[in-house]
């Protein structure tokens, strides 16, 4: 007999699924069924409580923070936000510009995730926060539980000196560690992951959940799958050399071919390149070792040849005070010992020098092969600001990259990536790289808001691919660039480009400082300077400043600079200079991407 459901309290949907089920019980199912429904209202109240309750785990609230400069920060806190939301946590992503500091003491589980800058410095949109948590007005954090995660690069003197603060700041506040912070350097991504890995494991107190995290390592830029672990081999298209006959600098207009890659990037991005070192300085360093080139060696869970390990994997190009510690411990050498200890010998030793340097001054060391690599650290990847638009070269990227080239006791030296390239790389030849997000530089989401670029050398880079970009889509919004190199003849690089912008209107105003022209040195800022009203009149109709270059000089004088003149032209104090600049981080009105 085929049961039906009639005449019953149940609507449409309901009956059709009990006449779906109802035949297809055997004789046991239906008994259970039958004694189930028998029971007290309560106790079947009280079971579907229990089973309801082993399906919805309670909800943990998380808010995850970021600083970062270059965008490495905001990419794990997005990830891993991610990863949280999927084990049915309620997240909260912010970036440090953006977050209410009175809202801390709100909180109870608060992840950090935050980049050192410079020496030793906030990034730019975390300085508001980081002077508030170390201010008066910090709120007493007793009810908070927090883990840092510190990115930085060892190679600074100041290594994760931000997230070291914040860190001790939260705990002197009386909050509560998750698990300890973690200091990852520039090849961050499997030290994250333990990090991540203990957190998760801590919130949601699960036994196993490295899978998880293993899984979400895999970066993936738009829709491809290549990434900093698993780069792109690009074909070389084009080398082109931008200075002129006579200049002090070589700098190449690389095109590289980007089709099946995938990519997806937006003007402000970068490139990473991974390089690999000089074979004639490798073998060098070999000799000075006494190493025979053959030793295998484990490096990274891979077993190398010590010769294939120097060339492909470790840097040995830049020494750091960590690197001249750990060094110290296969030495006997007072003088080595001497330079370690002092604070300015050591620096001034480190400029310019490199580890053939340190083998050939102060041996003997007591280390062998194994040792010897087990004291470096991974080559990292270079970043170059691209150079195009996507949507106008669609299967290729441009680069804009300066070699680095100084002679330093006796030596001639090249950079890494700089020297490859402009030494050994043709046409043709093949480069590993990735595209590196950068969500800190960015054209205005009103696209018809006025900008003013500032760049020095390669600086400019990212501003011939805002302005292909602002040409391929029509825009007509105000632009302005102030550009600085060394001669007019020989170094205004893209000078077809700009001009060919500034008669079509997509440049609006273009103002050029030649350093090395007159007797009197002339830099960007010094153009700022001499614009400074319709500079200020730009800034009160929106515009978004951009500066890119070198951090150290050109950038701190340009910063410098653009609070005198808000200062001057806005009849503030310096407090309210100050602040102003401030306010314009906070709108991403000032943009820099600096090095």
């Amino acid at each position: 007999m085929k049961l039906q459901v009639i005449n019953s309290p149940f609507n449409e949907e309901q009956i059709k699924l009990l006449n779906e089920l109802l035949p297809k019980l055997t004789g046991e199912q239906r008994i259970w069924l039958n004694g189930y429904l028998s029971a007290p209202l309560t106790t079947i109240n009280t079971i579907a409580e229990e089973i309801t309750s082993t399906v919805t785990p309670s909800t943990k609230t998380v808010t995850i923070l970021y600083g970062s400069q270059t965008g490495n920060s905001q990419g794990l806190a997005e990830k891993y936000a991610s990863i949280l939301k999927s084990n049915d946590v309620d997240v909260t992503v912010s970036s440090l510009g953006k977050f209410k500091p009175n809202n801390l003491k709100k909180l109870t589980n608060l992840l950090l995730i935050v980049s050192t800058h410079g020496e030793g410095e906030p990034p730019d949109q975390a300085i508001q926060f980081y002077e508030f948590l170390h201010s008066k007005r910090a709120p007493k954090l007793e009810n908070l539980h927090y883990s840092v995660l510190a990115l930085g690069d060892s190679s600074y003197e100041f290594f994760c000196k931000t997230g070291k603060d914040f860190d001790e700041q939260f705990a002197k506040l009386g909050a509560t560690q998750i698990v300890p912070r973690t200091e990852c350097d520039v090849d961050y991504d499997d030290a994250a992951a333990q990090w991540f890995s203990a957190v998760q494991k801590e919130l949601l107190q699960q036994a196993d959940v490295a899978a998880t995290v293993e899984a979400s390592n895999q970066t993936v830029q738009g829709d491809s799958t290549y990434s900093r672990k698993n780069p792109f081999y690009a074909e070389v298209l084009e080398s082109i050399n931008l200075n002129g006959r006579g200049s002090n600098k070589e700098t190449r207009h690389i095109e590289l071919a980007i089709e099946g890659a995938n990519f997806y990037f937006e003007p402000g991005d970068s490139i990473g390149i991974l390089p690999e070192n000089d074979e004639k300085l490798v073998d060098a360093l070999l000799t000075a070792l006494q190493f025979d080139p053959q030793t295998e060696v484990d490096v990274f869970d891979e077993k190398l040849s010590i010769r294939e390990a120097l060339q492909k994997r470790l840097e040995i190009t830049v020494l750091s005070k960590p690197l001249l510690q750990k060094i110290s411990t296969y030495t006997v050498h007072k003088e080595f010992t001497k330079l370690v200890e002092d604070a300015n010998a050591w620096k001034d030793y480190a400029r310019g020098r490199d580890l053939l340097d340190v083998v050939e001054d102060f041996a003997p060391f007591s280390w062998n092969a194994q040792q010897f690599v087990e004291l470096l650290r991974k080559i990292p990847a270079r970043l170059y600001s691209i150079a195009s638009s996507q949507k106008a070269n669609n299967e290729e990227v441009h680069l804009t990259i300066g070699k680095v080239s100084y002679e330093t006791n006796g030596r001639q030296r090249l950079g890494v990536c700089s020297g490859s390239i402009t030494e050994r790389i043709q046409i043709g030849d093949t480069l590993p790289v990735y595209v590196h997000k950068n969500p800190n530089f960015r054209l205005p989401e009103q696209q018809d808001t006025p900008i003013i670029m500032i760049g020095a050398g390669t600086g400019v880079a990212p501003y011939r691919a805002f302005l292909e970009e602002r040409e391929e889509l029509g825009i007509e919004g105000k632009a302005w660039l102030i550009f600085g190199d060394q001669h007019f003849v020989t170094d205004f690089l893209y000078q077809t480009d700009w001009q060919r912008w500034l008669a079509s209107g997509t440049l609006t105003q273009m103002d050029v400082a030649f350093s090395r022209d007159t007797d009197k040195k002339i830099y960007v800022q010094h153009k700022i300077e001499e614009n400074a009203v319709a500079f200020y009149e730009w800034l009160e109709q929106g515009a978004v400043i951009y500066v890119c270059g070198d951090e150290k000089t050109m950038a701190a004088d340009v910063d410098a600079t653009i609070h005198r003149l808000i200062e001057q032209q806005g009849q503030k104090t310096p407090e309210e200079a100050k602040a102003f600049v401030n306010e314009l981080k906070q709108q991403n009105r000032y943009q820099r991407d600096v090095y």
